[in-house]
């Protein structure tokens, strides 16, 4: 039997709920690598074979989903005892011309197939046919997985850090699992004592190993998911004061008539990039340099983030203009804010987010940049005790829900719902910190990282950045049945900062 690892927690099991054909639930990148002038070999053999040999750096690699009968209760993560790379990584060609356009429209197409859940949720794509000595890989892995900061920690473990391809320790030996080593009576009564002699039980309550059957029948299932959930309700019921104190707060903060003027301020307007996707996706992208973003915020008096959401809403003002569909009311973007504590490189989702308004009613960009900053700063005040809230209920659970949500999920998707309905934001646009040093893959520099990212029924388009050394790589996913030319909005954002540069009295580059 598959070694189990562990069991999925709520928020990483929501992403594989909420798939539907329309909306796959998997992020991606699209790296641009420069190959050395001596390279010889063949670069696609050269990198399956490199991360053959450091799937052990990222274990989750190798892991594949084991759902439970009925779908009960969320899926475990065991590993694939029929690995195979060559199911995972594949060569890509590109049609003539082979540019980076036609890259980014094949990027499209391939971002818009689901994964296949029988197998790791993870696919790459290598293209070494661009044009002056450039290669690309596209790769994507399911949201369940990982976070944008988790993948980004994930590319810096499995690249190096210099052109000569650092040695590896080969994997240590496989250790047997709990699984292995003790019957379920045996795991009841261990963990059972561990718990009640400890003197901090509700500390040691989120660490206890729970004892479970192992088993993927029904009735074991329904055992392992019934104490489970007992012990997630004695974890909450530990926190439950704590809860209580943060959840007043909350009320206190967003019942007072401040608070209702600016929460009413983020409900979001109808606009033509909202509305029901489709399952075909269109993608740009653009590299903008991080010293010409950061000396606007300086000068400013802001930071890098309200200078990025300033940019992106010039681009989103600009283009409904000319479309003639510009509301009255300004445009909202869902902004997900991380709260993966320092140190923290788990292969999960720590991310919530916040609604931030754009101001795209404002012509100036200067006061637009101003207002952007005073409205993120009331979300961010808003949005501060979901914050402390969210770890504590994260791994709230209900039996049976899993199945619950899929079908609701579905019956979404095939309704019209989110063309009647109002949209919950607008946009999404995301900010994902990436390395600060070059990275190399089998010898080759890599040049840009860009994202590839989620759109969903009511929310066509998401504008994802990456840092990488000294510039800001944006990645433009749309749905196509929307925005089918997402291209034109990526090309006009060095237009958009240059606005912007001007306005803050800085001399355009």
């Amino acid at each position: 039997m598959a070694r189990t690892i562990r069991k999925l927690t709520a928020i990483d099991a929501s992403y594989l709920y909420m798939e539907t054909p329309e909306v796959p639930m998997h992020i991606g990148s699209m790296a641009i690598f420069q190959l050395p002038d001596n390279h010889r070999e063949d670069f696609f053999e050269g990198l399956k074979a490199m991360l053959g040999r450091r799937l052990h750096l990222a274990p989750m690699l190798t892991w594949k989903l084991a759902h439970t009968p009925l779908d009960i209760d969320h899926p475990r993560w065991t590993e694939d005892e029929q690995f195979d790379i060559d199911r995972h990584i594949f060569r890509g060609a590109l049609p003539a011309p082979s540019d980076h356009a036609t890259l980014q429209r094949i990027v499209g197409w391939l971002h818009a197939k689901l994964l296949n859940r029988a197998r790791p949720l993870w696919e790459v794509y290598v293209f070494d046919c661009l044009p002056d000595g450039q290669v690309a890989i596209y790769s994507k892995m399911h949201h369940a997985c990982i976070d944008g900061g988790a993948g980004a920690a994930m590319a810096q473990l499995i690249y190096d850090a210099s052109p000569s391809p650092r040695e590896v320790d080969a994997p240590p030996p496989r250790k047997p699992s709990k699984d292995d080593e003790r019957d379920f009576v045996s795991a009841l009564v261990a963990s059972s004592l561990e718990f009640w002699t400890s003197g901090e039980r509700d500390k040691l309550s989120a660490s206890v190993e729970v004892p479970r059957t192992g088993k993927t029948d029904l009735a074991s299932v329904l055992v392992d998911s019934a104490i489970q959930e007992l012990h997630q309700r004695s974890k909450f019921l530990a926190r439950l004061p704590q809860v209580l104190k943060m959840a007043n707060e909350l009320g206190n903060k967003l019942i007072g008539a401040p608070s209702l003027d600016d929460l009413k301020k983020l409900v979001a307007p109808p606009t033509i990039i909202n509305g029901s996707i489709s399952s075909e996706r269109s993608y740009a992208a653009v590299t903008l340099p991080m010293s010409r973003m950061k000396a606007i915020a300086a000068k400013s008096g802001t930071k890098l983030n309200d200078v990025v959401l300033a940019v992106s809403s010039g681009v989103l003002r600009e283009h409904l203009l000319g479309q003639d569909a510009l509301p009255q009311k300004s445009l909202t973007a869902f902004v997900p804010v991380s709260i993966r504590e320092a140190g923290d490189t788990s292969a999960s989702n720590k991310v919530m987010g916040m609604i931030c308004r754009l101001n795209t009613e404002i012509e100036d960009p200067k006061l637009r940049l101003e207002a952007i900053v005073a409205d993120s700063a009331k979300s961010k005040e808003l949005t501060s005790p979901f914050r402390q809230l969210t770890p504590l209920v994260e791994d709230s659970i209900a039996l049976g829900s899993p199945l619950g949500i899929q079908l609701i999920s579905l019956a979404y998707s095939r309704s019209n719902l989110p063309d009647l309905l109002p949209p919950a934001v607008n946009v999404a646009i995301s900010n994902v910190p990436g390395p600060k040093v070059a990275l190399y893959a089998n010898g080759a520099e890599l040049l840009h990282s860009y994202p590839v990212s989620i759109v969903t029924h009511g929310i066509g388009l998401n504008i994802t950045l990456q840092s990488y050394r000294d510039h800001l790589d944006f990645g433009f996913t749309g749905a196509a049945n929307i925005l089918p030319n997402v291209k034109a909005l990526a090309d006009s954002m060095p237009t958009e900062l240059d606005r912007l540069e001007r306005a803050c009295g800085l001399a355009a580059f």
